[in-house]
């Protein structure tokens, strides 16, 4: 689905319905004991930055949502209890932390004991105060060092209503949110109709959560991984990659606000033609990393293109209809001045994602804390990323734009600049978030120009040499490399 903000997601007027967790099952949460199964390193990374974060005073939304419609009137009771039923299934949302001196401690609450509360906030005319509305409601709830950290609402009228739910991001990733439209309208229509959803029961991110970790805790500083790690970091700087074009920043002034940028890329057919050519070094994941190595080249003068390519790590089956934050990072350097085309710089990629995925199902902060290095967040990323996500397999996908699905993402401040490129049914979208400076203004538009015009080149040609657009022969055929992958 489209990954864009509020104000950008067609809100329009009607009646406001929120739903949160029931007071009293709140009020139990202190009774609750601990639970023996451990926070994911990328959840306790991610509470502690905003802890940290907020202790300079400066408070950071970084919460994620989705939105999407339910036409004609709505049942209010069923959707009620599509929305509760929905939530029992995934044992994270009934979870939260609590702080025992320095150390995260985990409480969960049981099925049974959690029931949500409505309530009619009234009527909205105007779609800017709505969006202002919900905007600050999601701030305020949707909050890592709050539990719950998560709110869901329905903006009501005759002909349809839309749902806007929202998560902190220790409880879900971008492959979560596009399963919601689908399993919401399920739950919602078996209400409708008085009949029961057969499911097979989901598997718990909770119990990821613990496996990862203690595999994760099983590796000490003298580990290859841990090497790997080191010599990359120390290649770059002796810190993590930004992106690779110039930001602007003025290294004495405060955390700047971001802005947001989100537009089509390509249609339908020139993404199928890029996707054709880039298969047989892996696909359209390869082909952008590719294409930004050389544009990188030409922007910066960069010779070497170091980024984290997220990746997924839901590597077993159970953990496929899971919502949680199963993202991990590996370290790739791509030397494009060297490369002599798009298809060098396409053979460079698939060599480094072949010997380094492997490396994103270890958790980087565990990592860093093996190295030793104080790597202490003053910003939401710890790094900059250019991330690719194929979602036209997923269930419902077919319907987003019938239904105004949307995945949420909330523009506060950074000082990173972070990029999605999502596969659609309709084509390519771009999606980036940048720091507010009229360079970073600048040269993300720059970016993402010289992103077009290199897909559409290969696409109608098939390959572009850096800015020369000069073409090359189609590749050979090669053994590819799986590259699926999720944004964090």
């Amino acid at each position: 689905m489209r990954m864009t903000d509020l104000q950008r997601c067609e809100v329009r007027p009607g009646r406001l319905v929120e739903w949160t967790l029931d007071p009293a099952t709140v009020d139990r949460a202190a009774d609750l004991p601990d639970d023996s199964r451990r926070p994911a390193y990328v959840q306790e990374s991610h509470v502690r930055t905003a802890r940290s974060v907020r202790a300079d005073g400066l408070f950071m939304p970084t919460w994620l949502g989705t939105a999407f419609d339910i036409p004609g009137a709505v049942d209010l009771d069923v959707l009620q209890d599509a929305l509760r039923n929905w939530t029992l299934r995934h044992e994270t949302l009934r979870s939260g932390f609590r702080w025992a001196g320095d150390e995260m401690r985990r409480f969960t609450f049981d099925a049974e004991a959690v029931s949500l509360r409505r309530e009619v906030v009234g009527d909205f005319p105007d779609a800017d105060e709505l969006i202002q509305r919900l905007q600050d409601r999601f701030d305020a709830v949707a909050d890592a060092l709050n539990w719950p950290n998560f709110l869901y609402t329905a903006v009501v009228r005759q002909d349809c209503t839309s749902v806007y739910l929202a998560f902190d991001h220790s409880n879900v990733d971008s492959y979560s949110l596009q399963r919601i439209p689908a399993e919401i309208h399920e739950l919602y229509a078996a209400g409708l109709e008085g009949r029961a959803v057969e499911r097979t029961p989901i598997s718990s991110y909770i119990d990821f959560c613990e496996s990862e970790r203690a595999d994760a805790d099983r590796i000490d500083g003298t580990h290859a991984i841990v090497d790997r790690w080191r010599e990359f970091i120390k290649r770059c700087g002796g810190k993590l990659p930004e992106f690779p074009v110039d930001p602007g920043l003025d290294p004495a002034a405060r955390m700047p606000t971001q802005k947001l940028m989100e537009e089509r890329l390509v249609d339908a057919d020139a993404a199928a033609a890029f996707e054709a050519y880039c298969r047989p070094f892996g696909g359209t994941l390869v082909g952008v990393l590719a294409a930004t190595s050389l544009i990188a080249h030409e922007i910066s003068g960069q010779p070497v293109y170091r980024t984290i390519v997220p990746f997924h790590t839901r590597v077993k089956s159970q953990w496929l209809d899971s919502v949680g934050w199963y993202v991990g990072g590996a370290p790739i350097e791509v030397p494009a001045a060297r490369a002599r085309d798009f298809e060098s710089a396409l053979h460079c990629v698939r060599g480094e994602l072949r010997a380094n995925r492997s490396l994103a199902r270890m958790p980087i902060a565990r990592v860093l804390r093996l190295l030793g290095s104080e790597f202490r967040p003053t910003s939401p990323d710890l790094y900059s990323i250019v991330s690719f996500v194929d979602a036209r397999g997923i269930v419902g996908s077919g319907r987003w734009t019938e239904l105004k699905a949307y995945g949420l993402v909330r523009v506060s401040y950074g000082d990173k600049a972070c990029a999605w490129v999502n596969r659609l049914h309709e084509g390519l979208r771009f999606a980036g978030r940048y720091p507010d400076t009229d360079v970073a203004a600048k040269n993300m538009r720059l970016y993402v120009e010289r992103l077009r015009e290199t897909v559409l080149a290969v696409a109608r040609h098939g390959a572009q040499v850096g800015g020369s657009g000069a073409t090359v022969p189609r590749p050979r055929r090669v053994d590819a490399v799986s590259v699926e992958v999720v944004e964090p």
